[in-house]
């Protein structure tokens, strides 16, 4: 049993069983969702536990039928407010190993903690992943770098920051551009195959932690970086601060969710305005970044009937004279049109 580095995919190799146990809604489970989305040749199934609420929409399957299905590694896909791994989920995860999976999760509250996990890893010869457990980096210096890069942000947490960068990535190498993805979550980790879990970096060292992760870039091409958080929210803006610093963003893109009406966790908090998150977030970057542009709003409008998602993207427009787009329902050719724009040579 071993506990590789964030860009080792040797111990956690694909075919996936995904591990809902008793996600209480869709976005608990949206590192599963995620891989559903962007590598489903990777996904044979997934456990849900008696009280789960949600799906992915892969077939439901137990330890040892993910077995025979193909399935070499049991992804943890849930996440919770503090990320912890819960009784019932470590009663799953031994199951799994014993059953001949690998396991890898992204919750902060370690497989590698709990000496039954260790134990049932050890004398099944598999191998344990903590997506959460950081590489090394340094103490960001804010040095300039070559390259070009953009970063996504956000009103809230889980306004779709991950999913509008891929799709970013996605577009922009369908025309032919050089587009590189940097995870920086457990997610865009497992997708991505490699990255950095910004989220438990010790604070001193998130801002060199991206700069790490998106080095000088001598080739024209663009590093599209993953945002978590947002800086409005009181439990996460210390991250956020840190990815607009280390990130040297020359284009951000604000995602959002319309009609959502408080902080995710926090039914104290308004969600604040479209106008004034960008504005904080360009004055933020341009402690790095002089230049930073912004090129595109991302609207996640999935609880929206059609309509009303079109008309929240043209009000978007309207207020802040940028291209808006849902890259699940639209894509997000509007908003590399403008990039392209506001980068040609």
């Amino acid at each position: 049993m071993s506990t590789p580095q964030p860009s080792d995919t040797s111990h956690w190799p694909p075919p996936f069983l995904l591990y809902l146990g008793n996600a209480p809604d869709d976005l608990a489970a949206k590192t599963a969702r995620g891989l559903v989305q962007f590598r489903p040749e990777w996904c044979v199934g997934q456990f849900r536990g008696p009280q789960c609420k949600t799906s992915v929409h892969v077939p439901d399957m137990g330890f040892a039928e993910a077995v025979q299905a193909g399935a070499r590694t049991m992804i943890v896909g849930v996440a919770n407010a503090g990320g912890s791994l819960g009784e019932a989920a470590v009663h799953d995860v031994v199951a799994a190993l014993d059953a001949g999976l690998n396991v890898a999760s992204g919750l902060h509250e370690r497989l590698a903690s709990h000496p039954r996990i260790v134990e049932a890893a050890r004398r099944n010869g598999r191998h344990l992943f903590d997506a959460r457990t950081p590489p090394e980096t340094p103490v960001g210096n804010g040095l300039p770098r070559a390259g070009l890069r953009l970063l996504t942000v956000g009103t809230d947490c889980s306004t779709g920051k991950m999913y509008t960068t891929l799709s970013l990535e996605t577009e922009m190498r369908a025309r032919g551009l050089k587009a590189d993805f940097r995870a920086t979550g457990q997610t865009g980790i497992f997708v991505a195959g490699r990255g950095i879990p910004i989220d438990a970096v010790v604070a001193d060292f998130i801002s060199g932690g991206v700069e790490w992760l998106s080095p000088d870039r001598h080739d024209g091409g663009w590093d599209l970086i993953e945002g978590q958080g947002s800086l409005f929210h009181p439990s996460f803006a210390g991250v956020s601060m840190g990815l607009l610093h280390g990130a040297q963003a020359d284009a951000l893109v604000l995602c959002h969710e319309p009609g959502r009406a408080h902080m995710r966790g926090l039914k104290h908090y308004p969600v604040p305005g479209l106008r004034e998150t960008l504005e904080a977030n360009l004055e933020a970057a341009r402690l790095t970044s002089p230049g930073v542009v912004a090129v595109g709003v991302a609207l996640n409008t999935s609880r929206l009937p059609a309509a009303e998602a079109e008309a929240a993207c043209r009000q978007a427009e309207d207020l802040l004279g940028l291209p808006a787009q849902d890259p699940v329902r639209d894509g997000v050719a509007r908003i590399v049109d403008r990039l392209q724009a506001c980068f040609a040579d």
